[in-house]
């Protein structure tokens, strides 16, 4: 029902849009059943999936959105939730068939009146003379509600002057929109801009100082999200002018309207817009959907109307900026979006990292496959074949791509989709290309291979195990007749000689170097090889497998007492219907009708028989998580660690860390946006305008214009760091401007980003010249965000 109440809040077309989609679900359900191609069980069973459908406008901040094939994920997960149903039998899905009918009839016949008060209030914002000659910008949830303003404004005369910014278009074309909005209208720019919650991040439009919330969002971060949009560092006009258009007869308007009045009351209380910026913190862990589900009947409202009093208070505000000043002193407004900031830095540091793995591993196996690489690594290459038919087992993927893209390939996301084949996993060539490789080598990394770990000083073995869940047949049960796999968990394992075990990172391997020799000292592990490997998989079950297992057994008694009420109210729904049919027939009987007799028969025996289905279906709930269990540990590849002892080698390894620190520190710079040149070398930093040796390793510039150096330590796991006399020097000149980034763990597959801004002030002043910091005193003085 949120859906609809949501659209109905939005506009009238937005409203008519979802059930145009409700409609044809229910119309493909019903066709389906009647074809036999779905029966009542296997829908109960679709409906139960649904449950796990996110609420993606109440659970996710707009920024935490993420696209998906030209759609915004709310509206995926909203076209996922208008596929449920609470019906059990045919003939209540054909009433609600008949209902939606009646409700997308008469809300085309509002719409086709032409009158929505919302948009002719809108319209006398843009004629009104204060803003005719201003930049407005116009948000909406919903992208139907996008397209329909956008489509009144040409009506109106503004063809050519409407900018749309939504989730679905990539960063250019999002860039393309914003650039014709920020241009003057006299050089042929936009003057509206119309654009959804999911559309904004990232953006800055401090150059535009109205906006209008043509409808509000349900979760109060999207709204606050919002206002910062043009409410933010950099604004230059005061005031900035922020209209919602709220139907306040309505009950749900109601509501909206008191919140907005509310926090209109505190701001000028406070004298301050601080309290638009601390929206989400004010109602966090409040739940404004339940208000609003609640504001269907007028004692919600007024129930709800309380509620928000209380909730709401001056006191409230003040209390929340004063910890945000005590936790982040005056940057606090910046500051306290960290965490958030982390996460997204973290997911695009990942992004910039992975296409060097895929490209290495590329380089690598194709040889195998008599197959070589040519044109631009960094950019578009192409696959040839090194002998005839190399690439043959490759051609049944190939030729569903277009014929331009089938021989262009990258490992970067293209700017252009139809350009070349983005190489990645998931994507299918790859995947094709990947199961040909293990087809044809599995049995050699099962015979294992040597490799060197400069920081160790023990031999031990490394397994690379996939770890299966299934959920076991049991013959007692239909829906049970066949085996089901559930999940898949690849693992690594480290086992020493004395049978110590760990899990460790699968990418292990990637860190090391392969040995050309078999070490004598190594020869009593390796002959025990056979009987350890046992007991790693032994390992494997106990401290991988069973609690793989136990989540989901725990998932599904948690969810048991849900479940088991949708399926009672399904067969309550079925009893109920056929206790009315009898009750039908018996009245016909009385009435001399013979023939319904034998109908009354089959009512009974069919009523006996459902008592029967429904102790099943719960038989089947309870029992199916007692299937769950380890399908098995397998083991795909082992190898023989051995310690490095050649000091040319130990060199190259510590040179091989900190490249890995400067590769981490240049994709978290990359991930915010900045321009990054190395300058670690004499000749980089000669071409960069520098002196041969500045002191610092990159020159990052940041989208503000802001330039900084920064000083790259890496070590493989943890442990002090060193300063030269020519970084201290460095460091005491450009003081704020001069960061250091320290990366540990980089012998791990997860290296952490340690960084430190001044670190002159904070832990060098004290010395004269280059000076040895310990570990502990560069995690206190490190910045809030680390990158781990």
């Amino acid at each position: 029902m949120s859906i609809f109440q949501r659209r109905l809040a939005s506009s009238t077309y937005a409203l008519m849009k979802s059930f145009e989609r409700r409609l044809k679900k229910l119309i493909n359900l019903i066709d389906d059943i009647q074809a036999g191609r779905l029966n009542l069980d296997q829908l109960a069973a679709q409906q139960r999936r649904l449950d796990s459908v996110q609420d993606v406008r109440e659970e996710k901040a707009a920024d935490d959105e993420e696209s998906q094939d030209g759609r915004e994920e709310n509206e995926v997960s909203e076209d996922l939730a208008l596929g449920g149903v609470v019906a059990f039998t045919l003939a209540e899905l054909e009433s609600e068939r008949f209902q939606v009918e009646k409700l997308l009839q008469l809300s085309r016949q509002v719409f086709e009146v032409g009158e929505e008060s919302k948009f002719e209030k809108l319209r006398d914002i843009l004629q009104d003379p204060r803003y005719q000659s201003e930049k407005i910008i116009i948000f909406t949830e919903h992208r139907d509600t996008l397209n329909f303003l956008a489509r009144r404004f040409e009506s109106l005369g503004f063809t050519g002057m409407v900018a749309q910014i939504h989730g679905g278009m990539n960063f250019d074309e999002r860039d393309e929109q914003v650039e014709f909005f920020r241009l003057p209208a006299a050089e042929g720019g936009a003057r509206i801009l119309v654009a959804t919650d999911a559309a904004g991040e990232g953006i800055n439009l401090q150059f535009c100082w109205l906006m209008v919330n043509y409808d509000i969002p349900w979760n109060p971060a999207r709204l606050e999200q919002r206002l910062g949009r043009i409410h933010r560092y950099g604004q230059q006009h005061d005031p900035v002018i922020i209209l919602n258009l709220v139907a306040g007869k309505t009950r749900e308007g109601r509501v909206l309207k008191i919140l907005l009045e509310k926090l209109e009351r505190i701001r000028k209380e406070l004298g301050s817009d601080k309290v638009f910026d601390v929206i989400g913190r004010l109602f966090r862990g409040v739940s404004l959907r339940e208000y609003l589900e609640q504001a269907v009947t007028e004692d919600g409202v007024e129930e709800t109307e309380k509620l928000i009093e209380g909730t709401l208070t001056k006191e409230q505000v003040e209390a929340i900026k004063e910890r945000e000043h005590i936790l982040f002193g005056e940057g606090g407004d910046v500051l306290r979006r960290l965490v958030y900031l982390k996460e997204k830095i973290d997911q695009e540091t990942y992004l910039r990292l992975l296409p060097g793995y895929i490209l290495r591993f590329l380089e690598k196996a194709v040889p195998f496959m008599n197959i070589g690489i040519e044109g631009d690594p960094d950019n578009i290459f192409f696959l040839v074949a090194q002998k005839p038919g190399a690439l043959d087992p490759l051609w049944p993927v190939l030729e569903n791509y277009p014929p331009a893209q089938r021989h262009r390939f990258t490992v970067y996301r293209p700017r252009n989709r139809g350009e070349a084949i983005f190489l990645h996993p998931g994507e299918p060539f790859f995947e094709q290309f990947c199961s040909l490789l293990r087809a044809r080598y599995g049995r050699e990394a099962l015979k294992g291979g040597v490799f060197l770990d400069p920081t160790v000083q023990e031999p031990y073995l490394f397994h690379l195990a996939l770890i299966e869940i299934d959920r076991r047949p049991d013959p007692a049960f239909p829906q049970f007749s066949q085996r089901e796999d559930l999940e898949y968990r690849l693992a690594g394992l480290k086992q020493y000689e004395t049978g110590y075990l760990e899990e460790c990172p699968v990418e292990h391997l990637l860190l090391l170097k392969g040995a050309r020799f078999f070490p004598s000292g190594a020869a009593k592990l390796a002959t025990a090889a056979q009987d350890l490997r046992e007991l790693a998989k032994a390992f494997a079950l106990e401290h991988i497998a069973w609690p793989l297992v136990e989540k989901r057994r725990q998932s599904l008694q948690q969810s048991l007492p849900e479940r088991e009420d949708f399926l009672r109210r399904g067969y309550d729904y079925q009893e109920a219907e056929l206790a009315a049919a009898r009750a039908r027939l018996a009245d016909k009987i009385r009435a001399g009708d013979l023939q319904a007799k034998a109908e009354l028969t089959r009512i009974k025996e069919r009523q006996k028989a459902l008592t029967a289905e429904r102790q099943r279906a719960m038989d089947v709930l309870h029992r199916e998580p007692e299937l769950i269990a380890p399908a098995g540990v397998t083991f795909l590849a082992h190898a023989l660690i051995v310690p490095e002892t050649s000091p040319e080698e130990k060199k190259k390894y510590d040179a091989a860390i900190e490249a890995m620190a400067v590769k981490v520190s240049w994709a978290y710079e990359d991930a915010l946006g900045a321009r990054v040149k190395d300058v670690s070398t004499p000749e980089l930093a000669r071409s960069a305008g520098l002196s041969d040796y500045p002191g610092f390793d990159l020159l990052s510039r940041r989208l503000a214009g802001e330039e900084i150096a920064i000083e790259v330590k890496g070590r493989a796991r943890v442990g002090e760091i060193e300063i030269s006399e020519n970084e201290w020097a460095r460091a005491c000149n450009l003081r704020e401007k001069y960061w250091l980034y320290v990366v540990y763990d980089c012998a791990s597959s997860t290296p952490r980003l340690l960084r430190i801004q001044d670190p002159f002030g904070k832990l060098l002043f004290r010395a004269k010249g280059g000076v040895v910091i310990d570990e502990r005193n560069i995690w206190e003085a490190a910045e809030m965000g680390i990158l781990t």
